[in-house]
């Protein structure tokens, strides 16, 4: 089996703070990220092998975009994207009612892009 049969994917988008390197001005710019959340159960005919990499696979988000253009319209270059990860671990808990896993999903995301 391969990894993508363990995860099920989702492209998202997300807000980040970042300065532009060329005009200094900040400004808010959204990124795509690629979201993969471990499936609920193991795929059907995994064998050992494949039940141990699954017990071990934890999700995680992949970013899309590596560069940005800014927002200033004085300046409008493009920049690449510096101080956000390119991959990123989702910290779930137990699973409960769709609105609370997307806001803890969020929160969890938003204490790692401050660092």
């Amino acid at each position: 089996m391969e990894e993508r049969d363990f995860f099920d994917e989702q492209p998202e988008q997300r807000t980040h703070t970042m300065t532009c390197p060329h005009c200094g001005q900040a400004g808010e710019y959204q990124l795509g990220w690629l979201v993969r959340r471990k499936k609920p159960q193991v795929p059907r005919g995994a064998d050992e092998r494949d039940r141990a990499r699954f017990a071990k696979a934890q999700s995680y988000m992949v970013r899309r975009d590596d560069m940005v253009g800014c927002k200033n319209i004085r300046c409008r270059k493009r920049f690449e994207v510096i101080g956000i990860q390119s991959v990123a671990e989702l910290q779930e808990a137990a699973v409960g009612p769709t609105e609370n896993r997307a806001e803890r999903i969020k929160a969890a995301f938003s204490r790692r892009s401050q660092r």
